[in-house]
């Protein structure tokens, strides 16, 4: 018997206007349940509608149709502003760019999201250094964004994904800009996040070998879902 699902999404539509006003249909039904802890890779080419997927599943975007739930919440029926507290508190997003506060240093970067959710009166240092050492940066709390290496700011950028305990990160292209070295290092980074924190991890990626670490994986084609069997081949 199959573990329930912790994000369930079903019949997920999405359409676009491109700049000649063409409709272009992005996701056309797109079904997937996802067990609380496990982890998941999305494959496709450029343009396919992996990142839109993504963001319809962390409440970044709402779909034309379909349905999107986490953990019994349902988000595509949820007004903004409860969908960004919802947000906030349960889904962590990993970008390839990694949106850094460039102003502030690696400390106030992992504590902005803190200060979003229960206001800047409170003091965070303690658990946001514990998540810095946690990701391999505890003697660079002071430094700001532009004096971390390109692997150290995505880091940086998983310690602030993960600042307030979420239950879902979401990982698009992650380690899109790292050399193979660096990229590797932030792959076992998630990978060991999923496993010491539970985290339910969903990976959009180019990189075969990173997605095939996944327990299940996806290849989106035509605006669906097309599970990859362990062999390499579709399932």
């Amino acid at each position: 018997m199959s573990a329930p699902a912790f994000i369930h999404v079903s019949g997920l539509h999405k359409h676009y206007r491109d700049g000649k006003g063409n409709d272009l249909h992005i996701l056309r039904g797109v079904d997937l349940d996802i067990p609380q802890g496990e982890t998941v890779s999305i494959m496709g080419a450029s343009g396919a509608g992996k990142s839109t997927l993504l963001h319809i599943m962390g409440g970044l975007d709402h779909p034309d149709s379909g349905r999107i739930s986490i953990d019994g919440t349902e988000l595509s029926s949820m007004e903004e502003e409860s969908r960004a507290r919802f947000r906030n508190g349960t889904v962590g997003f990993v970008f390839q760019f990694h949106h850094l506060l460039m102003d502030f240093t690696a400390l106030e970067n992992v504590m902005m999201p803190m200060w979003i959710k229960a206001g800047r009166t409170l003091n965070f240092r303690d658990q946001a250094g514990a998540l810095l050492d946690a990701v391999g940066l505890g003697e660079r709390m002071t430094h700001r964004p532009s004096q971390l290496s390109g692997g150290e700011q995505q880091r940086l950028a998983i310690a602030r994904a993960i600042a307030n305990s979420p239950r879902v990160l979401l990982a698009d292209e992650p380690t899109g800009n790292l050399d193979e070295e660096t990229g590797e290092k932030v792959s076992e980074l998630l990978l060991r996040l999923n496993r010491e924190f539970s985290l339910t991890l969903v990976l959009v990626t180019h990189n075969p070998q990173f997605a095939a670490r996944m327990l299940k994986q996806f290849v989106l084609e035509h605006g669906v879902l097309v599970p990859i069997s362990t062999n390499g081949g579709h399932a």
